[in-house]
């Protein structure tokens, strides 16, 4: 393998690699871009995002997401703090803030096609229903305080009681492409405004 210093960076730098027994007994020279490395590889950070509407962006404490590619895999990873969002006592209401409150929308471009789907509580919701369930819609418009049945909606995780920590819920149901996501009152128990909690929703996509 020959090298060379990248005196700029104080580095060294492979930049051929040399097969067989040719080129004066060197080999016969291989040279690769970065983007063919980079295919073989095939494991990077997506640069688009899932992005909740700016209501959700507002009013919860965080929210964080990540898409990251290995191979033909994508794996869309959505961090919410659901502090400072407000659920009301009726069961199957959209959980959010005043306005429209999805939490992504999921495309086959960035997401690809979804095949598996996990929602995990990294923190116990408090002072709002903490029996929460994930819902995907066709429609942007699903706002705070609103029936998630007034959309064209799929039901991806029913949690059945209290979300708890180390217990993950398994989707049912795959969100279909352009579809929006969006949490809701699972119990229909409990108004209030989140003083914590903390959800983790994982979903795996084939490329398209």
């Amino acid at each position: 393998m020959a090298w060379r210093e990248e005196a700029k960076f104080g580095k060294l730098r492979a930049d051929r690699l040399f097969l067989g027994t040719d080129n004066g007994g060197l080999g016969v020279e291989v040279a690769s871009t970065a983007a063919e490395i980079d295919a073989v590889a095939d494991n990077s950070v997506i640069a688009a995002k899932v992005a909740p509407s700016s209501v959700i962006t507002a009013s919860a404490e965080a929210v964080q997401t990540s898409v990251v590619r290995q191979g033909n895999i994508i794996k869309t990873t959505i961090a919410i703090d659901i502090t400072g969002l407000k659920s009301v006592a009726t069961l199957g209401d959209i959980i959010g803030d005043t306005g429209v409150s999805y939490i992504g929308q999921i495309t086959t471009a960035v997401n690809g096609v979804i095949y598996k789907g996990e929602v995990h509580c990294g923190e116990v919701p408090l002072t709002g229903d903490d029996d929460i369930d994930l819902y995907a819609a066709d429609e942007a418009t699903g706002a705070y305080d609103g029936a998630i049945g007034d959309l064209t909606e799929t039901a991806l995780m029913a949690a059945g009681g209290a979300l708890a920590i180390g217990t993950p819920k398994p989707l049912t149901a795959l969100p279909a492409a352009d579809q929006y996501l969006y949490i809701t009152a699972g119990a229909g128990d409990t108004a209030g405004t989140y003083t914590a909690g903390r959800l983790f929703i994982e979903l795996w996509g084939t490329v398209a």
